[in-house]
């Protein structure tokens, strides 16, 4: 009898309910040993939890350190994967390379055991067993812990860079995609707006946009925390304090903001539910408005956009991009303003 699994790029063996899906669609993965020729086993060391997720657990349990363990543990043995059945979303992790199937693709995906790394695809999809939490880290959604996780060989992943606090490097690797997906939409010239521009993944965006030629970025975010962290830094041209899920006051604010031409582009990297119509009626007509936030309804987008008459195409966040990992981490690296914040933030 082999020792391995048979081969299954896209994990589809690891389907518990309901037969017949992909991981990320199912209720229950099973994260038991052995691991399958092409996979790789991991010792977590920490879950970086979706922004989304982490509030929403937060908020369930009254902030309780004690009582959001106690839902994570719960939420992972029930499910086998830490998909948080409310937002839909799920997060990353953190942890050391223990096994490499023979098969795994490392010509592709460089890998040997020992090796540190962060995966790239999130938590919804990736078989995962906790044998007990040692830290949650309220403040910025981490839950330090002991147990295993497994990565297909269609997942992605990064080695953690050495010229970085680990934490800093894992906070950045989370939100990768919305940069990378910034320097793809966001064209020379465009007024671009970020919902949600005090966190970690708007600070991130409004640096890369800036870098376009002539571009003028606008912050919009609520609490006093994110303001003054948004106040003085040289890639945000202008700070607007409001409640995102309040559509009116934020279009109100933009038209003032912008003379009534409204934004080129709206991204959305709010983790609160309901900020939909606030990015679309943000931006102008024909104008593009991308749903980084897990937390979007695609219902109420396209069925708000339509009660309006907005004429705007309306984009879904996709967290991969080719080549995100590297874009991110680089930002940090060219930045001593966002090096400064997220070292004070993830250290």
């Amino acid at each position: 009898m082999s020792q391995f699994r048979p081969l299954d790029p896209l994990g589809i063996q690891r389907v518990v309910k309901q037969k017949g899906v992909l991981p990320q669609q199912a209720d229950v993965l099973d994260p038991s040993l052995p691991i399958a020729e092409d996979e790789l086993l991991i010792e977590v060391e920490s879950l970086n939890i979706d922004s989304a997720s982490f509030h929403q657990i937060s908020e369930a349990s009254g902030g309780d350190p004690a009582r959001i363990e106690k839902q994570v543990l719960e939420l992972v043995a029930r499910r086998g994967k830490h998909h948080n059945p409310v937002t839909g979303s799920g997060g990353m992790l953190i942890g050391r390379v223990v096994q490499v199937g023979p098969a795994f693709p490392v010509a592709q995906k460089p890998v040997r055991v020992g090796d540190r790394i962060a995966t790239l695809v999130s938590l919804t999809l990736t078989p995962l067993q906790l044998r007990k939490i040692r830290k949650v880290h309220p403040k910025i959604d981490r839950v330090d812990v002991e147990g295993h996780a497994i990565l297909f060989a269609s997942g992605i992943f990064a080695r953690l860079p050495e010229d970085m606090p680990e934490t800093v490097a894992l906070a950045v690797l989370d939100v990768a995609g919305a940069p990378a997906q910034t320097r793809k939409l966001v064209q020379p010239g465009n007024t671009v707006v970020v919902i949600g521009g005090g966190g970690k993944s708007g600070l991130l965006c409004l640096y890369e946009a800036k870098k376009k030629p002539g571009v003028r970025t606008i912050a919009v975010d609520y609490s006093r925390e994110a303001i003054e962290r948004l106040n003085g830094l040289s890639f945000a041209d202008q700070i607007i304090q409001a409640d995102a899920r309040n559509g009116v006051e934020v279009m109100e604010k933009i038209w003032n903001a912008t003379k009534g031409a409204m934004a080129d582009v709206v991204i959305n990297v709010a983790n609160i539910p309901e900020t939909e119509m606030s990015c679309i009626l943000a931006a102008r007509p024909n104008g593009l408005v991308y749903f980084f936030s897990m937390a979007t309804s695609f219902t109420r987008a396209a069925l708000g956009a339509e009660g309006v008459g907005a004429d705007v195409d309306l984009r879904i966040g996709n967290g991969y991009t080719e080549g995100h990992a590297d874009l991110a981490l680089q930002i940090l690296r060219e930045s001593p303003e966002l090096r400064r914040i997220f070292t004070e933030s993830y250290s």
